[in-house]
């Protein structure tokens, strides 16, 4: 197979002529993922890969229902969720707060909620979800709760948030920039009512406050004024969980979100399988002509997946749910895409791969967000697969690729698990890419390096 490992943008093999590998039953969930040697070298796949995976819940579900649980009238379990630094994190802020989370059980996480006090302090590492969710919950604790992070945490966007919380009653010590490091000197309760906010840099801004917005005496009523929020179904997902704990939510008005004051219900949360975690082995069946089935995926999902579907269709690829879970077929032949991506940006870095591989150009827009998360992500992708030979130009909102043949080199991840994703993927094709730090990928997946290294050589 030596002429596909450089073979030009859209050359593959042919079905029938490779012979398949099958990697089955694969489970993901180990808490303790040693740090591979660096720099790690992305595998290239001789064969079409054929895989079977069982990944572990979605980041998204997984960090609502720790917040929703920790505010609660009782207990809550949460069946299949996601270990991983990033959850991990949140789970150790609630616990901060005074609420009993245990995280023992891989499979079963328990959550008893109690009087939430300070002082306390939050590490919220580099996971937006924790310094977003977080916030409004320390203003109804009782006392001091310090927010601090990485260093890269300290330039993604919290302004909006924290003068929306000022406006709800919250006192809150910040930098004059308004990012970490920051203080919420809690009373133990939020007046709440209503605010206006502008949450076009994150979706996250909105659901921090609506999750948190049953407990405020008078509820909340959140207002964007702005540019178009992001992640519109990370949204629907939080109005959903809120609806399950029995909150009441209007979401009828378009930008407008109400929650009406009242108790929370613990209750039993079934997380889904991570389907941003699952994209890069998606596009792995893609890129090789192969064959990859996510297990236990719901017939009914909080999660984007029709969206999913259409985008990977449009590239090239077979879309189908059965019984057997989620699987997707490629021919071995990318094609290019023109796609506004704005309500599935997380699945930019591993699109703009597969586009690196395609037989004609891609526009990918509607991202500028992207910006703003654990790195520039429209800049570090342009920068890194410039440095590989691509022709990739940047935008305000996004990115535009011409395929031509890359070359192997170093890629940097920027500390950013979502970069390490977009090298694997090309990798797959390209020998020689060596990723400088592919530890970043604990953030949501610890054996990520294991996994897809086991998927491409057939080795479990």
């Amino acid at each position: 197979m030596a002429s596909r490992l450089s073979r030009q943008p859209g050359a593959g093999p042919t079905a029938g002529s490779i012979r398949r590998r099958t990697w089955q039953n694969v489970t993901v969930g180990n808490p303790t993922a040693t740090r591979p040697p660096q720099p790690w070298t992305a595998p290239t796949a001789s064969d079409p890969v054929a895989t079977t995976l069982r990944l572990p819940g979605s980041k998204s579900m997984t960090a609502r229902a720790l917040v929703l649980s920790a505010l609660a009238g009782g207990p809550s379990t949460l069946g299949g969720p996601l270990r991983a630094r990033d959850t991990e994190l949140m789970a150790g802020g609630l616990r901060a707060l005074g609420a009993h989370v245990s995280i023992s059980d891989d499979d079963r996480w328990l959550v008893r909620p109690h009087r939430l006090v300070g002082p306390a302090h939050v590490d919220v590492g580099l996971a937006g979800t924790v310094m977003r969710f977080l916030p409004p919950v320390a203003g109804l604790a009782e006392g001091r709760v310090t927010f601090d992070g990485d260093p890269q945490a300290r330039v993604r966007p919290l302004g909006p948030l924290i003068g929306a919380l000022r406006s709800l009653g919250v006192r809150i010590h910040t930098p004059a920039t308004g990012s970490l490091p920051l203080t919420v000197l809690g009373t133990g309760r939020v007046a709440g009512g209503e605010v206006v906010i502008d949450a076009s840099a994150s979706s996250q801004l909105v659901s921090g406050l609506l999750l948190a917005g049953p407990r405020f005496d008078r509820g909340v009523v959140v207002r964007h004024e702005g540019p178009p929020v992001p992640s519109a179904p990370h949204l629907r997902m939080t109005v959903q969980m809120l609806r399950a704990a029995g909150a009441a939510v209007d979401d009828s008005v378009p930008d407008v979100w109400a929650v009406e004051p009242g108790p929370l219900s613990g209750r039993g949360w079934e997380i889904e399988p991570d389907l941003s975690g699952a994209v890069p082995f998606f596009a792995a069946a893609l890129v090789t002509g192969g064959e990859v089935t996510l297990q236990g995926w719901p017939r009914s999902s909080m999660q984007p997946v029709e969206q999913l579907r259409t985008l990977l269709h449009r590239m090239g690829g077979e879309v189908t749910l059965t019984t057997s879970g989620l699987t997707v077929r490629g021919t071995g032949t990318v094609h290019g895409l023109d796609a506004d991506l704005s309500d599935v940006s997380e699945l930019t870095p591993a699109l703009t791969a597969l586009a690196m591989l395609a037989d004609s150009p891609s526009r990918l827009t509607g991202v500028g967000h992207i910006r703003g998360h654990e790195t520039d992500r429209i800049a570090a992708l342009a920068r890194e697969f410039a440095a590989l030979g691509a022709d990739i130009t940047e935008s305000a909102d996004g990115l535009e690729i011409h395929p031509r043949p890359l070359r192997g080199g170093t890629f940097r991840t920027y500390a950013d698990h979502r970069m390490a994703h977009a090298a694997a993927v090309a990798g797959l094709a390209v020998p020689g890419i060596e990723v400088d730090d592919v530890a970043c990928t604990s953030k949501t997946m610890p054996e990520f390096p294991a996994l897809w290294s086991g998927m491409v050589t057939g080795k479990s």
